[in-house]
């Protein structure tokens, strides 16, 4: 008998029909003799609808507060439902809203951070063969007030829940059946992964994956929880992810990425002295910017230029903030490009297989495609490109790589 728990995204529970869906599939898997407690996220378009309101009634900028209390209504609907599906079959359930069910966070609303799961009620009724059906992406902080866990925060709980209850598996139920070498709506020849690591499903998943969430992947791989990507709508056996030694097959390249919502910033004729790149970043950091890749040139006569790269939506904003200290710091010029993507190749076998970033280039190259920026890893190498050339260079890169590729030696 195992433990098991199960997280169900929003397209799973999408309406009453797909709830009784997923009711079926746990109560088949509770009928093994596992003991089951499952995570749910919102109805799909539920959350957006709430968000909706919030900036309709609250304004741009809605009080965090109360915009969390609002938000986390729609996690509670599903587990209500879905509780009663179960029931409906004749097995045990009871629903948990996070304040229920102990998920302590901190005070930081809309993206509050987990700091402790009080597991004590879960195993209540899982002791009393109830399935705990609990809400995902809400918590409490110490002051009772409802906090919710930002973009991914059903994945992040449901981890979490599972590292509390020291579960077997925790299983990610979506409406793909597994992790994939590259977008298969992109490239067709993509094919779904048996076995993934922990660290080529972070570099993954923070490269433009969007199966699993960052932050449910480092819980995972901090406490050692095997993850299971899988299909709500398919019985059929998902991605595995799991620890470096338990991937039998290191592949070369495991998977090509895009993220297309990438901009980059140029600042020329920047002196080349000490202090001069913290004050041009510090205004971006203040302002909550997050930076990506940064590329500086070799000084010339005492100056140099510095690239780096931002999400497109602060764009505007990190320019801005950017040419104001440029002027400080005595730089010759700022430009921008918000018409860029980051294309980037992930795999184990990177460790010990020379060549790749030669590969990878000389493929680009071989397309006609120009490579701007260049970020590596032990893992990964990433390239900014123009962005209409994406999908001609992840349609190169996965046939250069994947489907004329092959597992590379191991080190042992």
């Amino acid at each position: 008998m195992a433990l098991i728990v199960q997280k169900y995204g929003g397209t799973s529970v999408a309406n009453v029909e797909r709830i009784q869906n997923v009711a079926r599939r746990v109560v088949d898997t509770a009928a093994k003799g596992h003991r089951v407690a499952v995570i749910v996220s919102a109805m799909s378009g539920e959350t957006d609808a709430l968000v909706a309101l919030a900036l309709a009634a609250g304004g741009d900028r809605p009080d965090p507060r109360e915009y969390d209390a609002l938000v986390s209504t729609g996690e509670q609907k599903t587990i209500a439902l879905l509780a009663m599906a179960i029931q409906r079959l004749g097995a045990k359930a009871r629903s948990f809203t996070g304040a229920q069910m102990g998920m302590r966070t901190d005070a930081a609303h809309t993206r509050a951070r987990i700091v402790s799961i009080e597991k004590e009620r879960i195993f209540e009724a899982l002791d009393a063969g109830a399935v705990a059906v609990i809400a995902g992406f809400q918590g409490t902080d110490d002051e009772g007030n409802i906090t919710t866990l930002g973009r991914g925060g059903s994945d992040t709980s449901a981890v979490a829940v599972a590292a509390a209850l020291e579960a077997d598996v925790c299983e990610i139920y979506t409406d793909v059946n597994g992790v994939y070498t590259t977008d298969p709506n992109m490239v067709p020849a993509a094919r779904k992964l048996a076995r993934v690591s922990f660290e080529e499903m972070l570099e993954m998943a923070s490269l433009g994956a969007k199966v699993l969430q960052i932050r449910s992947v480092k819980l995972a791989q901090q406490y050692g929880v095997p993850l299971h990507v899988r299909s709500s709508f398919s019985d059929e056996e998902g991605t595995w992810v799991t620890r470096e030694e338990d991937v039998m097959e290191r592949l070369v390249v495991s998977g090509v990425t895009y993220q297309r919502n990438e901009a980059k910033i140029r600042v020329r004729g920047v002196k080349d002295q000490p202090g001069v790149s913290a004050r041009l970043f510090t205004p971006i950091s203040d302002a909550g910017i997050v930076v990506d890749m940064i590329v500086q040139n070799a000084s010339e006569e005492g100056s140099t230029d510095i690239t780096f790269t931002v999400p497109r939506g602060d764009f505007k904003r990190a320019f801005e903030l950017t040419e104001a200290a440029g002027r400080e710091v005595g730089a010759t010029g700022v430009a921008g490009d918000d018409k860029i993507a980051k294309v980037s190749i992930v795999g184990l076998g990177m460790k010990d297989h020379a060549g790749v970033a030669t590969r990878m280039f000389q493929t680009l190259a071989d397309e006609g495609i120009n490579i701007q920026m260049i970020s590596t890893s032990e893992i990964k190498v990433s390239v900014v490109i123009e962005e209409k050339y994406t999908e001609l260079a992840v349609r190169a890169l996965h046939a250069a790589f994947v489907e004329h590729g092959a597992a590379a030696p191991t080190s042992e």
